[in-house]
């Protein structure tokens, strides 16, 4: 069990380094285009483009992993910048719709055929084996994590 332990005791630093190396690729490449925009601004921005015209605020906290407050908070940059618009579903005032404004398509348009390079990049020399196993072996290790809650 000791040898076990010697070989995962670095699986923090490296996931966090990887992680690093991925997050710094993707805000190099912001500032290369440009575009203020944090990592955080463009999952939330692109995910309300992948959902469509009827995407609520709580369809985005459901499907981004964080939280309500940061969400919200993420959300809120992306009005200020004038990329998405934050308005009521018709018959339900309970609900926040968000859209894309014209310049939050902008910059959908201008930062997606780069994003896309960056995912492959991601996976450049794997197999869709390697890949397949890869996620794999990530969920497991999040599950690990879940049964701690």
């Amino acid at each position: 069990m000791l040898n076990q332990i010697d070989e995962i005791s670095g699986i923090g630093l490296h996931l966090d380094l990887v992680l690093r190396k991925v997050q710094d690729a993707y805000l190099r490449k912001f500032r290369e285009l440009g575009v203020e925009l944090t990592i955080e601004q463009w999952v939330i921005l692109y995910r309300i483009y992948q959902l469509g015209e009827e995407v609520s605020q709580s369809d985005i906290v459901k499907s981004n992993f964080r939280n309500r407050a940061t969400t919200s908070r993420v959300i809120g940059g992306l009005e200020r910048k004038n990329w998405i618009a934050k308005t009521r579903f018709k018959g339900d005032l309970k609900r926040f719709k968000l859209e894309l404004t014209p310049e939050g398509q902008h910059i959908i348009s201008k930062m997606e055929p780069h994003t896309n390079l960056l995912r492959k990049q991601a996976i450049k020399g794997l197999d869709t084996l390697e890949f397949e196993t890869f996620l794999k072996v990530l969920d497991r290790i999040g599950e690990n994590y879940e049964e701690l809650q």
